[in-house]
């Protein structure tokens, strides 16, 4: 049952072009792209304008379990079961490096949100941290006693929170280092968590079926929701941090309003098990995958980032437009602006398009930056590998030519 005054949540898209289940989807900074990784090996990316091509990115040995672009928009990063992470440049060319340190499985692959910093999660009991632009493993967290399944930085980038299938979700300090809180109310294992957009608290998925939400300034229980009737696959935030959107086994998306404290949605789309999510950056848009192979794309059909005004706003309307209401209410009396206001309004749309300009250029060099690490890390492999073959090459001539001495 959705609240007054808002629509239904509708499918926009539907991509074909797996060849197995799909782990997870994640959508780039402008919305124009969409990865998807999926049990087939390869990590796809879609481009959400019409009739552009889909790119196939091969190079894991194994099954893609995770993929995220970095918060510029101009990486990939994606973990396998074949033990590696991958940094790929989501272009015709699809060119990756490679990251070696796990000793099994990598199931979750995340950007810190200032992009500098990379850290994943796997069967090998551990948490790693790495460096983006040297590319270079930094430290791991090794308190877990079983599988890794999921580890988000925090917003801030202090903390970090892993979920694992020892029950266990830990909340380690970034700097020192340290386990600082493990959460051990979940009955079953914890497949997925992630951070509220204000980072004060978190949100996990599990095998009893349930998501559970945390403060972890006060490291208690917030919210309890039992709304599947199968495992949690996977879990994310709305960007205003009032929604939260769930994918479930039972084949089920639900979106949950985490003000009210209730189911908003229960979506169907999926045939069979609905195993990722993810709300696109400005959240008017979110993806999900399914062991069907399919990856759908749905507009969200409510403006959730002034949801939160609007509740502000209840004294002078009775639903969810009601600050549209209110401001038409006002034109309707016949009272004109006055020309000081419409002064400022110009003056305050002149100043919000300089901001968006230089933000746009920022992105721009920060991205031009991204390509240009990845550029000269790739060229630095080749070189290693030429170096490589030019050394056997030559011992191999030492040794032709000590037989021919003999």
């Amino acid at each position: 049952m959705a609240a007054a005054g808002l629509e239904d949540p509708s499918l926009e898209k539907h991509f074909k072009g797996h060849r197995d289940a799909i782990t997870s989807v994640d959508f780039s900074l402008n919305k124009k792209q969409l990865a998807s990784g999926s049990m087939d090996s390869c990590l796809m990316i879609w481009s959400m304008r019409p009739q552009m091509r889909a790119y196939r990115f091969v190079g894991h040995k194994d099954a893609v379990m995770c993929v995220q672009f970095s918060p510029s928009g101009h990486l990939v990063a994606s973990g396998s079961r074949d033990k590696t992470v991958r940094l790929w440049v989501p272009n015709v060319k699809g060119e990756s490096t490679v990251f070696k340190a796990h000793t099994a499985t990598v199931r979750s692959v995340q950007f810190s949100s200032d992009g500098q910093s990379l850290v994943t999660a796997s069967d090998d009991k551990t948490v790693k941290v790495w460096t983006v632009h040297r590319q270079k493993f930094l430290f791991s967290l090794s308190q877990h006693i079983n599988w890794v399944r999921c580890a988000k930085f925090s917003p801030d980038g202090r903390l970090i929170a892993s979920a694992s299938d020892d029950k266990t979700i830990k909340l380690w300090d970034k700097t020192s280092r340290e386990c600082i809180h493990s959460f051990c109310e979940h009955g079953g294992f914890v497949n997925h968590v992630d951070f509220h957009p204000n980072g004060t608290c978190i949100a996990a998925a599990g095998t009893d079926n349930t998501v559970k939400l945390w403060d972890v300034r006060m490291n208690r229980l917030l919210q309890h929701y039992q709304v599947h009737s199968a495992v949690v696959n996977s879990l994310s935030f709305h960007p205003s941090g009032n929604y939260l959107i769930t994918a479930s086994s039972d084949s089920t998306l639900k979106i949950l309003d985490l003000l009210e404290g209730r189911l908003l949605y229960t979506l169907h789309g999926h045939q069979g098990p609905a195993t990722c999510v993810a709300f696109s950056r400005t959240g008017d848009f979110f993806a999900s995958g399914g062991s069907d192979e399919q990856v759908m794309v749905w507009k969200t059909n409510f403006d959730a980032a002034d949801y939160g005004d609007i509740l502000k706003t209840q004294k002078y309307a009775t639903n969810v437009t009601g600050t549209l209401h209110h401001l038409q209410s006002e034109m309707d009396c016949g009272d004109p602006p006055k020309k000081n206001k419409i002064q400022e309004s110009a003056r305050n749309q002149h100043q919000q398009e300089e901001e968006t300009s230089l933000a746009d250029t920022l992105e721009h060099i920060v991205g031009q930056l991204d390509v240009l690490t990845q550029t000269v890390s790739i060229l630095e492999q080749r070189l290693t590998l030429t170096e490589d073959k030019l050394k056997e090459c030559l011992e191999n001539q030492q040794k032709l030519l000590h037989s021919k001495g003999n």
